[in-house]
This record gives C-alpha cells, structure tokens and sequence, in this order.
C-alpha cells in the first residue's frame, strides 16, 4: 500500500512540476517571445552566442526551447552553423544555473508569490502585467511540486524498496546513466529530471554516487529532446541538435566512465549532497561549453558530411507544400471537410508568414529577384483562396448543421483576410523596400527598431494565430485579441515618435517619413487581418459585444 500511495504522490508532483516549467516558459514566450529572433541572431561573436543562449536558458528555463529556437532561425538562413551551437551550449548552462536558483529552499515565498501572481493574472487586463502573474504562480508552483516531492518519499523511506533500489543504482552505474537518460527524455524537461535527482539526494532517498550516474544520464536523455522536437524540420535544422547529441553524448560518457573507474564519486561531495550535485551539474556544462566552443565553426564539416542536403527531397517537399490541402472526398462529412479547410488555411497561413518574415531583409536589400518571388509567391495565396472558395461553393446543402455553416462561414472569411494580408506583403511592402532603395533613403535608427519591434510582434501573433485556428481555444483567442490593441498602440506611439523626431529636424526622417508612416500602417492592417481568426470563436464563447458605441439612455432621448 506504501508503494501504490508514493506512486499516486510521485506521478502527482512530477506532472505539477512539468505543468509549472510549462507555465513559467508559456508565460515568458507570450511577453518577450517577439524579441528573440533579434536577440539570438544579432551576434556573431561565438562567446556572445553562448552567453546569448545561457540567458535565454534561464528565463525560458529550457535549454530545449533555445536548441528549437536556433534550429528554426538555422533553417530560415538568420543564424549560422557555429553560432547556433554556440547558441545551444550556452543554453545548457543556463539551464544548469536555473537548477541552482530552484534548489535553494524558499518556502516562504510560495504565498508572496502566489498571491501577487494571481492578484496580477486575474486583475490586470495589460498585456505584460497578465503574463507576469502567470510567471510568479508558475515559479510557485514549481516549489510547491518539490515540497510535494519530498513529502511524497515519507511513506517509503523506512521501507525496504526504496533503500534496495538506492543501493542497486550505486552499484550498477550504467543502469543508473540508462535511467537517468530515460527520465530526462519522458519527461521532455531536463530541469524537472535533475531537479528531481537532487530532492531525492537532499532528503536522503539515495546516494551521492547514484545521483551523480543519473545526473549524467539525464543529460545525455535531455539531447535527446530537441532531436525529437525537431525531427519534421529541414536537414540543415537538424544538424545543431545532432552536433549537441554527439558531444554532450560523448561528454557524458567520458564523464560517467572517468568518475566511476578512474575516482571515488564522493570526493566530488564539496558541500552538501544535494549542492554537490548541483555543482557537478554546472561544472559539467560549463566543462562542455569551454572544451567545444573553440571547435564549433570546423565542427560544420563532418556535420554536414554526416546529414547532407537531398536537393531532390527539399524540391519534391516544396512541391507538397504548395499543393492544396482540400480533400473533395470528405465534402459529404461536415467535420471532415472542416478539418480539411483548416489545414488548407495553414498551408495559407505559413505561405503568408514567409513572405512576412522577409520583408525586413528585403527593406534592407532591395533585391528585385526577392521582390518578384514574393509577387510570385502570392499568386499561390490567391490562388488558395480561389480553391477554397470553390470548395465551399461545392459543399452539398443540406448536409450541413446550422453551427457547421457558421464555422464554414468564419473560415472563409478568414481565407479572405489572409489574400488580403498577403496582398499587403506583396504589393504595397514591396513598392516601399523599391522607393526605398531606389532613393537611397535610411530610416533613422530609433525609427528602424521601432519597425523591426513591430514585425517582430505580427510574426509573434502569426504563430498564435495558428495555434487558435488548430485548437480553438478561448484563452489564446483573447490573447490575439489583446495582441492586436497592443499592435494599435505601438503603432501610434511609434508615429508619435516620428513626428517628434520630424519637429526636432532629423534629416533621415524627413527622407522616409511617407515610407515609414506607410509601413506602420501596412504592419497594422496585417497584424488585423491575421488576428480575424479570433472573433468566431469569442463570439461563439459570448466573449465578444455587438457594438463598441456606448448605448446612453439619455442620447437616446435627446435623439
């Protein structure tokens, strides 16, 4: 009964420990998520890459999400081979120093930061104020799920299970690295894994030695994540997370088979057990930063010999991607032909985010080449509308519920805001990168970021956007809803900044002032469309009022 009962309690604070992780990252990616394309490709220095990676590591508390977001920007041609390694090394060791600030026991600020956490979510309706309270309760959440941690070793600790299994994985180390690993890898989360190895060590449930084989297992099992993450994208984004396998694989290795045969584990012990094995965690990483960065740029080569290129692979998949997605079989089955729609609409949808993405390297470029693909590229927008509509035209009446036709009807209209963002992006951006180059012209540099933060922003709810037209889901839908009053916003403090900047006599403002108002329009208007997507489903959940015009009875008299 003992066992079954540490089992329930074990499953529940691990799933609440992943849940909070989740919570802490969703939370910091809704605030910020728009900025790390910049703050990731920005450098080229190796070490500034890997310092770069190990902070984003700890306000995402994931080193997984910093190997996906370089992987991505690898693909999209923003970030090099080396620097994207760089990128992910560094991210393990801010994944590593995230496990040292956890460690520390602060139950006494659980109910401070629970109360100003929910006080913030369910009180503030700004943006950045909301998503802060998220992070303050998932903070918490993480320290309560390592309380219910240790609690949960109470009913086994006396019993002769746990001391068996203690001392079987001290004395059979590779089983302890093959476990650790597994741990890490089910989990999806190398900071729940080793934060759980050094609970379980602190409150005594087992030893040191053990410890440290499955803290080295959990960091090969952690590699193995993104490998896993990113398994449906391109070959050359796969090749950071296959480099990082290899060495941290191998690192490890050389670690685990150093410690156990070559020394005794317990020499390591420089403090408590528990901060020991924290400290072996961050010594290993920085280990690994400090032996692998000075070899990342020729690391490339043997890379890209081991996962080379199948340019007719990548040509046969951009073929795919620009067939329709609408099955004409599955007109006669309502939920069928909805569900075919809406991957029609993403295959839409990730057309119009890649000509967005690169409208900023256009402005910069000006190259005519690019300008004529992306022209080209809108064609098959156009031509996804044309195919939808049709599809709809043929849908058999009839068949369809009343609720059906609604969400039909909510779905195109959304194809038709997504051709009229794609026109935006292909004719009027377009025209504004050619006067700007063929004038020679240059936005100053405040106003320069102030367009960059922008499109930052309208990639950033892209995504979203995707996501609600997948899931449905109420919260998100409110989510690009405040996203686009916050887009309104930007958009009138940045034209505010610019007329300033025109009373004060900036020479380049006067130059791009057309071309910069223009701009933050055009931004604003996609950002609108895209965000369509949302109102269906609030007013479907009564989220959503008829009219913005305040209805006063006395007007309505004087009237």
């Amino acid at each position: 009964m003992a066992i079954m009962r540490f089992l329930v309690d074990l499953a529940g604070a691990t799933m609440l420990l992943l849940f909070a992780v989740r919570m802490v990252r969703t939370g910091i990616e809704r605030s910020f998520g728009a900025s790390f394309q910049r703050v990731l490709t920005q450098n080229t220095n190796l070490v500034s890459s890997s310092f770069t990676g190990m902070a984003l590591a700890m306000v995402l508390q994931s080193s997984a999400a910093v190997a996906l977001l370089a992987s991505g920007f690898l693909a999209s041609g923003y970030l090099s081979f080396s620097s994207g390694l760089a990128v992910v090394l560094g991210g393990d060791l801010g994944s590593a120093l995230v496990i040292q600030i956890l460690s520390f026991k602060m139950d006494w600020l659980i109910p401070m930061l629970l109360a100003i956490g929910g006080w913030l979510f369910v009180t503030t309706e700004h943006k950045k104020g909301r998503q802060l309270g998220r992070i303050l309760m998932g903070v918490a959440f993480i320290l309560i799920s390592l309380q219910f941690l240790r609690d949960a070793m109470d009913p086994v600790r006396e019993s002769s299970f746990l001391p068996a299994t203690a001392d079987y994985l001290a004395g059979d180390f590779i089983t302890a690295f093959i476990i650790g690993a597994a741990l890490a890898f089910v989990l999806h989360s190398s900071v729940a894994a080793i934060l759980m190895c050094v609970t379980l060590v602190q409150i005594g449930a087992i030893p040191f030695p053990a410890a440290l084989s499955l803290l080295l297992g959990a960091n090969l099992g952690s590699a193995f994540i993104p490998i896993w993450l990113t398994r449906g994208m391109t070959v050359e984004a796969r090749r950071i997370p296959v480099a990082n396998l290899m060495l941290r694989g191998s690192w490890a290795l050389v670690a685990l088979l150093g410690i156990n045969l070559a020394i005794d584990p317990t020499v390591l012990m420089l403090a408590s057990p528990g901060q020991s094995l924290v400290y072996a965690h961050i010594g290993f990483n920085l280990s690994l930063l400090v032996v692998a960065l000075p070899f990342s740029r020729s690391f490339e080569a043997p890379i890209s010999l081991l996962m080379p290129v199948k340019l007719g692979t990548d040509l046969k998949m951009s073929e795919q991607e620009m067939t329709s997605a609408l099955d004409p079989a599955a007109l006669s089955n309502p939920r069928q032909s909805i569900a075919s729609l809406k991957r029609e609409l993403l295959r839409m949808t990730d057309l119009v985010d890649r000509m967005f993405r690169t409208v900023l390297q256009l402005y910069e470029s000006g190259d005519r080449e690019q300008m004529l693909a992306m022209r080209s590229q809108d064609e098959f927008v156009n031509s996804a509308l044309s195919g939808i509509r049709s599809y709809v035209a043929s849908m058999p009446a009839g068949t369809y519920a009343k609720q059906d036709m609604k969400i039909v009807r909510g779905l195109m209209d959304y194809a038709i805001r997504l051709e009229a963002a794609g026109d935006i992006i292909a004719k009027k951006l377009t025209a504004i990168a050619k006067e700007r180059q063929e004038k020679k012209a240059r936005f100053s540099e405040e106003g320069w970021m102030e367009l960059v933060h922008m499109h930052e922003a309208v990639c950033a709810n892209l995504k979203l956007a995707c996501n609600v037209l997948i899931s449905d889901d109420l919260e998100s839908a409110r989510l690009l809803v405040m996203e686009k009053s916050e887009i309104k916003r930007a958009e009138r403090k940045s034209r505010k900044l610019h007329l300033a900047r025109l009373q004060n006599g900036r020479e380049e403002s006067f130059e791009t002032s057309d071309m910069h108002l223009e701009t933050l329009r055009a931004l604003r208007d996609i950002n609108g469309h895209i965000s369509a997507i949302a109102y269906p489903i609030l007013y479907r959940n009564g989220q959503l009022l008829e009219t913005r015009l305040i209805q006063d009875k006395n007007m309505k008299e004087a009237g």
